[in-house]
């Protein structure tokens, strides 16, 4: 029974040694891919951001190689011919693009972003690879050229190109963690870097990657290793170090704070293997004293405690005590620093108020004190359902209580991932792999403003620090300042000339403002192309003056005893009329109730105006007209609520109306066995005129019309609309009285009997008159 117990125990333990040996790691990562993909998109022309497409690709942590494939298809060639088709890909946030080369607003910093053209004839694809991409979220956009201001009436055949990225991911799935002051032996081939990643803990203040005892394949100690730190993101470039010898090392000032970093260690020595050894050490120049997990915090005490930080640097341990005391007015007791302390860090709240609107604000208030021996911390964290908007720095000095020296000033520095600890001249606004934006307070210049579109999702540090000469510090070394951070949808709600809209590409939000009145740029504040005063005033006039050309047609309508269609064109001329005034996109604007009704009372009008034209010329009885005139007025109010701009909404009722005119009149030339109407003078003074005014209007508004001649264009198209009512019209009926609205209104009475008048029978006529001109 024990012999084989032990027999069975000798097997389970050579099984543990030998099934490693043979099916375990064999010193090489494992890699597997991902794929993912969006639905092809239809590409625009590129008038503001809402016409660029935005997709959203998300890239795992270890992902060693990520491959993007942008294709483009056109889907037809209706008058088409080559096209560049621009993309756009930015890494945390959405790409901030400039195709115009328009005028940022003030204080707005933004950083280019990585840009491809594609030229597009039929289709057409292209690739872009990236090793060690930076994790998380990348955005994709794509456009077309910028717009050329021509309106395309919905429903015509146009150009048409669809965008569909894909991407494509190596990922490395054991990757081998560095652990602080561990060796870890590794080897590299030309064709297989060495990926490792490592763990940078808040507060570190420097960080280091040594390789050493470094050896080929063929014995020798020289080796030639390439080390890369860090990630690739487009924005910044890694930190690179060229290994020659046995040993070299790389170092990082202010790492990124609270995230996994990337080591990579590549051999160019050919068809030779390198084995070496890499080590990691960081060092933490500030760390706070713990709070504790007593259940009785909560913000009431938050609000009155700020954390102050020890000091590990020897530097920073004097003249604290001494400034608080001459400047207690500047902060509260609670907000002294230690004599050890180095930087002092302030707890921030975080409070939601809508969609893209955040608002940072320190807990014991809006005043922060700032010192010029220590550095003044502030923390912001955004998610990624922030970057959609805008990131608003707005420093304010507090010359209340303490006055500054002409030569100093208060300077901070707003960078992401990792503060700058240190600010002075030697020490730029800047961390080992990241860019910061640096502004700075005075007396002559007491208030400074940051604003950064679309900021990447990370934590974002800003720093204060007070600079001055020795002589000017004597007796003021603490002053106050107000730092307002908060996001915001479009950067100043895109100004006079602007609307800031809210956009969505799958679950993700995003802000951009559409200009008017030829104001363009990211803040709708570049004038280079703006229309003047006078010509806003203009177009409104032109616009809304002309639909007075309406006021023959009513007049003509009613000289004919035509009430019902009179109705219908003054419905259409008021609309028309104040739709117009207030669809100006300048600041001659006049709005009498929701824009949104007014356009649809004026698409309504317009259509049902021609739909009572054409079935008044039919000559049709009036029961039956009547009739049409109420089932036409729905089936348009049906289709302008479905789509008021749709092609056949407009061709649909027109046609309708046209081929029962045309019917009619067919019939009663064959029945009279003439032309119909059989008047010569009709067809040459009244209806070629009117169809003439009919077919060049309809040239005008489909074909010429763009943003810049618009409001001469379609001042031009209501008159000849209004023209061609006139010129269409049929001539009044002969048996139609003064006092009715139709042949029968007046003299058909609800009884069964007819009415008798001094002895005499009231009758109708029921002749057929002739269409000829009276």
């Amino acid at each position: 029974m024990d012999a084989r117990f032990l027999c069975a125990l000798v097997l389970v333990l050579v099984l543990v040694v030998l099934i490693p040996a043979t099916c375990g790691d064999d010193g090489q990562l494992t890699f597997v891919s991902e794929l993912s993909s969006k639905p092809a998109q239809k590409l625009s022309r590129y008038g503001w951001y809402g016409n660029a497409r935005l997709l959203r690709f998300h890239v795992p942590q270890e992902a060693a190689v990520a491959r993007w494939l942008f294709t483009v298809t056109r889907s037809n060639s209706f008058q088409c011919g080559q096209h560049n088709v621009t993309i756009y890909l930015r890494a945390g946030a959405p790409p901030v693009i400039n195709p115009t080369n328009s005028v940022f607003p003030n204080a707005t910093r933004w950083t280019p972003c990585l840009s491809l053209t594609l030229p597009v004839t039929s289709h057409s694809s292209t690739t872009f690879n990236l090793s060690d991409p930076e994790p998380g979220d990348w955005f994709v956009a794509a456009h077309l050229p910028e717009d050329d201001g021509r309106i395309e009436q919905k429903g015509f055949p146009s150009c048409s190109y669809l965008f569909q990225p894909q991407l494509s991911i190596r990922k490395a799935v054991d990757t081998p963690i560095l652990q602080q002051g561990v060796l870890l032996l590794q080897t590299a081939a030309p064709n297989a870097p060495a990926h490792l990643k490592l763990y940078v803990p808040e507060f570190s203040s420097s960080l280091s990657v040594s390789v050493a005892g470094c050896s080929s394949e063929d014995g020798s100690g020289n080796c030639s290793l390439v080390l890369h730190l860090g990630s690739n993101s487009l924005l910044e470039s890694r930190v690179t170090a060229n290994c020659s010898g046995v040993s070299c090392s790389a170092v990082l000032p202010h790492p990124p704070w609270d995230t996994w970093l990337r080591v990579v260690v590549e051999s160019s020595q050919e068809n030779r293997t390198v084995t070496f050894s890499v080590v990691s050490n960081y060092s933490v120049g500030c760390k706070p004293k713990s709070l504790g997990l007593a259940a009785d915090d909560d913000i009431i005490k938050l609000r009155g405690n700020s954390s102050n930080i020890n000091s590990t640097w020897a530097a920073n341990s004097s003249m604290v005590a001494e400034a608080s005391a001459s400047n207690e007015s500047a902060f509260t007791p609670a907000a002294l620093l230690s004599p050890s302390a180095c930087v002092w860090s302030i707890p921030v709240l975080y409070e939601e108020a809508d969609a893209l609107s955040l608002q940072f604000t320190p807990v014991n208030g809006p005043n922060v004190s700032v010192t010029d021996t220590h550095a003044t911390l502030l923390t912001y964290p955004l998610h990624t359902q922030a970057t959609g908007g805008t990131l608003n720095l707005q420093l304010t000095l507090n010359t209340t209580d303490v006055i500054l020296g002409s030569s100093s000033s208060v300077v901070a520095c707003l960078s992401p991932w990792a503060p700058v600890l240190e600010l002075n001249h030697s020490y730029p606004c800047h961390t080992a792999l990241f860019g910061g934006f640096s502004v700075q307070v005075n007396v002559s210049a007491p208030k400074a403003v940051v604003r950064l579109p679309f900021p990447q999702a990370t934590t974002w540090y800003l720093t204060l620090q007070l600079t001055c000469n020795s002589s000017d510090c004597e007796n003021v070394s603490v002053v106050s300042v107000v730092p307002e951070v908060f996001i915001s949808a479009c950067v100043e709600d895109c100004g006079t000339y602007g609307e800031c809209r809210l956009l969505r590409s799958y679950s993700y939000l995003y802000a951009a403002c559409v200009c008017k009145a030829g104001w363009s740029g990211w803040g709708c504040s570049d004038d280079s192309k703006a229309q003047s005063y006078i010509r806003q005033v203009t177009a409104t006039l032109l616009l809304t003056l002309s639909n007075l050309s309406f006021l023959p047609a009513i007049a003509v309508a009613i000289q004919r005893f035509y009430i019902t269609e009179a109705s219908v064109y003054l419905f259409t001329m008021f609309f028309s009329t104040f739709y117009h005034a207030c669809d100006q996109p300048g600041v001659a604007v006049l709005c009498i109730m929701d824009y949104d009704a007014l356009q649809y009372c004026d698409f309504l009008g317009s259509i049902c105006s021609i739909w009572v034209t054409i079935l008044c010329m039919a000559r049709i009885q009036d029961t039956l007209k009547y009739t049409l005139f109420m089932l036409g007025a729905l089936l348009i109010a049906m289709s302008m609520q479905l789509d008021r701009k749709g092609l056949w909404n407009l061709l649909g009722p027109i046609l309708c109306a046209f081929l029962l005119m045309v019917s009619v009149w067919v019939y009663r030339g064959v029945r009279r066995r003439h032309c119909y109407p059989p008047s010569w003078q009709r067809w040459v003074l009244y209806l070629i005129p009117g169809a003439l005014c009919a077919l060049i209007g309809v040239c005008l508004y489909i074909f010429a019309e763009t943003e810049d001649n618009y409001y001469y264009t379609h001042s031009l198209w209501h008159i000849l609309v209004a023209s061609c009512v006139v010129f269409l019209l049929p001539p009044r009926e002969k048996n139609r009285e003064m006092l009715g609205w139709s042949k029968g209104w007046s003299l058909t009475w609800p009884w069964s009997w007819t009415p008798r008048v001094c002895g005499y029978t009231l009758c109708q006529s029921s002749k057929d008159e002739l269409y000829t001109v009276t």
